[in-house]
């Protein structure tokens, strides 16, 4: 099965940077969808950024020209290079991979919505202060 394991979460001050990283493993269908959602205390799920099997990438509003993902196919692994952080984008931060999916067109960036099929991390903490 699908292993997903986040890792670069932390507390970092208001325009600061962090680098999120999601190892995977187990990875054998023919393609994937990945992406990241966060989640606050309180509120939904949102996916905030994801790139399809071909390599196209999108983002949420809030994080656009913020955010940028980046995959590694050779090591599965898939990474958020996070600038520019607000105290806004304080979440728990969750790596997702869709089997046999070629792109996340059916789920917008934005939406509070998530895959039927998806494989999730365990989660890594994003705190950002003022």
């Amino acid at each position: 099965q699908v292993d997903l394991v986040e890792s670069g979460g932390g507390s970092v001050q208001a325009g600061g940077s962090l680098r999120l990283t999601c190892a995977a493993s187990g990875m054998t269908a023919s393609h994937y969808c990945m992406g990241w959602y966060r989640q606050a205390p309180g509120k939904q799920r949102e996916r905030v950024a994801g790139i399809d099997s071909d390599g196209t990438t999108s983002y949420s509003e809030s994080v656009k020209g913020r955010f940028t993902l980046a995959k590694d196919n050779a090591k599965n692994t898939l990474y958020l290079e996070m600038h520019s952080l607000k105290p806004e984008d304080t979440a728990m931060y969750y790596c997702v991979a869709v089997g046999n999916c070629a792109s996340w067109s059916y789920l917008p960036a934005g939406t509070q919505e998530i895959p039927l099929h998806g494989n999730w991390g365990q989660g890594t903490q994003v705190t950002v202060s003022s």
